[in-house]
């Protein structure tokens, strides 16, 4: 399932039309006229999302719990969990193959993130999170002190754009919709979505943050590590160079037996 999608050749249109959508994307909140709907489109949604948390009930509840530091571990050990699990989304005997190709397209997509970064700096682009501009925004450090000082909630960032929770998300969901099909598909986009929410509904990063920035560095990392020939040897490596390990903890009675060891 693998290799008709990430091989050793390179794709030039599907490259380009990822860089072309990038460039686009990122133009259209550049340009001032347009730049002007996405900014009404920050408030808005930002005012629709962040207002209802001023209740203190269970929706600021729900959001401040999926804003601790620690729930973003729980999200990757999902995110992996749909990716390892044998017959969810690949075959057992794919399933280490599609592990490697996927950490080489995060590999490609940070190493876009860090001279982006340069760029957005360069430009004067950056800006302070929606939490911190808004007035009388509600922020979930504020309403629960206690939590905050147990947990560590992201409700805040002096530099927001673009935003890096929301593209791995989405690096994740663009590569595994590569593979996955009927309800998969749509399992995979609502986690992105759903686990993206926290960040917006807090204000610690503005919608375009996550649907400018966070899709145009997904878009590049998917360009060049699965339209060109890095991710399939990159994963054909890894899967060389691992199996001395792979070899001696599938005879453990427990790790043995996980898809991701036995390759079944």
């Amino acid at each position: 399932m693998i290799r008709p999608v990430i091989n050793d050749q390179w794709r030039t249109r599907p490259l380009l039309a990822c860089h072309i959508a990038a460039l686009l994307l990122l133009a259209s909140w550049v340009w001032t006229p347009s730049r002007a709907l996405w900014d009404q489109f920050d408030l808005q949604f930002f005012d629709l999302l962040n207002q209802p948390l001023h209740d203190t009930g269970l929706w600021a509840k729900t959001w401040a719990i999926g804003s601790m530091r620690p729930v973003d571990m729980g999200v990757g050990v999902l995110m992996l969990a749909v990716m390892l699990k044998a017959d969810l989304v690949f075959s057992g005997a794919q399933v280490r193959k599609a592990l490697y190709a996927f950490l080489a397209t995060l590999i490609i997509m940070l190493l876009f993130r860090v001279g982006f970064a340069e760029l957005v700096k360069l430009m004067g682009w950056q800006r302070p999170s929606a939490s911190l501009v808004v007035e009388g925004a509600a922020r979930l450090t504020e309403l629960f002190p206690g939590w905050e000082e147990r947990w560590d909630m992201k409700d805040s960032a002096t530099r927001s754009f673009p935003g890096d929770h929301a593209s791995v998300l989405l690096i994740w969901a663009m590569f595994m919709s590569f593979f996955a099909r009927n309800w998969r598909l749509l399992l995979i986009w609502v986690m992105a979505l759903v686990f993206m929410l926290p960040r917006l509904v807090a204000g610690a990063h503005w919608g375009s943050d996550a649907l400018v920035g966070g899709v145009f560095l997904a878009l590049l990392g998917l360009a060049w590590a699965c339209f060109t020939p890095f991710a399939y040897k990159a994963s054909e490596w890894l899967e060389a160079a691992t199996q001395p390990l792979t070899r001696l903890l599938s005879k453990l009675p427990l790790l043995g037996r996980l898809s991701v060891i036995s390759g079944r």
